[in-house]
């Protein structure tokens, strides 16, 4: 049996919400490891960001703001500004990463693969999907205030 129209809007919205929670609960979860460990994030920096941004005070100043923008892409608030910034983390991370991305065994590129890696791609694209269709994504919660 065909879906309806109104069908395949919400099974879309839901697929938004849930794209939505797993872009932004990777910026929370990796927030948090900045704001509780901000050693963590800086062995991270300097091993594959070229120490960019290796001190405590950086790294706990980037775990809040990966916090807030987290959540609100999350909540679908301010998506406008909150899913640019969500892209500008996520696209820029996997960018950084490139010959990981390239060479995810450590086969040509680089000496040491990290598969682990890959997945930076997909989500990614996801938040460029939650920027596309943002107009489609009737669960967040701006959306919900606005028609109410």
């Amino acid at each position: 049996m065909r879906a309806t129209i109104k069908d395949e809007r919400m099974m879309k919205a839901w697929t938004l919400l849930f794209l939505r929670f797993g872009t932004g609960m990777l910026l929370v979860l990796w927030g948090i490891v900045r704001l509780t460990a901000p050693e963590a994030g800086a062995k991270v920096s300097q091993k594959y960001y070229a120490a960019l941004g290796a001190s405590d005070l950086a790294q706990t100043g980037w775990g809040a703001a990966l916090v807030v923008v987290g959540t609100l892409c999350i909540l679908g608030l301010w998506r406008r500004y909150s899913y640019a910034a969500q892209a500008v983390v996520l696209v820029s991370g996997a960018l950084s990463i490139w010959k990981y991305l390239l060479d995810p065994f450590g086969n040509y590129l680089i000496e040491e693969g990290q598969i682990l890696f890959f997945p930076s791609l997909a989500m990614a694209a996801a938040t460029l999907v939650l920027i596309a269709f943002r107009a489609d994504d009737r669960l967040a919660l701006d959306a919900v205030l606005r028609r109410a």
